[in-house]
């Protein structure tokens, strides 16, 4: 049986910031961590896990005690003698922004090089979750070997959420990532798409062919696209969420992120499907009016429990 934790599989970078001059403000994010910073911040009484690979370099040992700082662990993840954490700088044109990668060798590219520390990095989790971007930095032997993990935590009563987040320049080919993707549906109960990147990926038209499509294998679906409502399908039945204008966003980094970890947040504290994606679109709408990826804790939680103004 699943315990009360949650568990987000992927890769935390470094991340530079872009300021006003020359200087940069360095912390750390990706997409997979930053979901769980939302989680976290919005179901502090889980134990949150964050499962990746880290380095022993100064970098990596800071990423760790950061992870810690915050209530974060890394269960069982490796530590690689002289690997090094990935790297990204963020680089805005108004709140539209534009990222550079310095990634190739990155300690989570080998998240899943110890198959029994990834399961027992799984195990007793009330969540999993993952995203195409994890799939994307891995290469097809140890894609099988995480999914493989992420099946044996769902049988053993984890719940699986998937965003597929697809990242054309992580992978060598439009075909390699839907046959990933593809595979990832196979054990995932809750799927959190954007439609822009189903558009570019599998070629839907609107988010309702979205949803007909991942209905076939997956329960229940949210299906993001920006400042259009959101689309969700939950036993059989598809409705439309309005989402939230902010007249003047910020940054934009980490909105999608932190939405999939307020729906997920709303899910496991019971709230019904509409209800979870009104609080995610709350959450949303306050990240993108701070910069950076990671909002405070209290930003996060303030805008999860306001009740909208009738």
């Amino acid at each position: 049986m699943a315990g009360s934790g949650v568990a987000s599989v992927g890769e935390c970078m470094l991340e530079l910031s872009g300021q006003t001059g020359p200087d940069w403000r360095m912390g750390f994010a990706g997409d997979t961590f930053n979901m769980l910073w939302a989680l976290h911040a919005l179901s502090s009484d889980r134990p949150a896990t964050y499962v990746s690979a880290f380095g022993d370099d100064p970098f990596s040992r800071g990423q760790i005690s950061f992870l810690a700082e915050n209530g974060i662990g890394i269960g069982s993840s490796p530590v690689i003698p002289g690997a090094r954490p990935g790297l990204y700088a963020i680089t805005l044109n108004g709140a539209e922004r534009s990222f550079t990668y310095w990634r190739a060798d990155a300690a989570a590219r080998q998240l899943a090089s110890d198959p029994a520390a990834l399961s027992k990095s799984l195990e007793n989790q009330a969540l999993v979750y993952f995203s195409g971007i994890t799939l994307a930095i891995l290469d097809n032997a140890a894609r099988q070997t995480l999914l493989a993990a992420v099946s044996k935590a769902r049988a053993a009563g984890s719940l699986v959420a998937f965003d597929p987040n697809y990242r054309p320049r992580l992978w060598t080919g439009r075909e390699a990532a839907q046959a990933a993707i593809v595979d990832a549906l196979a054990v995932t109960d809750i799927v959190l798409p954007t439609f822009p990147d189903e558009q570019m990926l599998f070629g839907d038209d609107a988010p309702r062919a979205t949803i007909d499509r991942l209905r076939q294998t997956v329960g229940e679906i949210v299906v993001k696209n920006g400042e259009q409502p959101a689309l969700i399908f939950e036993d059989g039945t598809v409705r439309e969420v309005p989402a939230i204008h902010v007249a003047a966003p910020v940054d934009t980094t980490g909105a999608g992120d932190s939405f999939n970890g307020a729906y997920l947040a709303a899910r496991l504290a019971g709230h019904a499907a509409v209800e979870s994606t009104l609080r995610a679109h709350r959450v949303a709408a306050a990240v993108v009016q701070v910069r950076g990826a990671l909002a405070p804790f209290e930003t996060l939680r303030a805008a999860f429990d306001n009740q909208p103004s009738n």
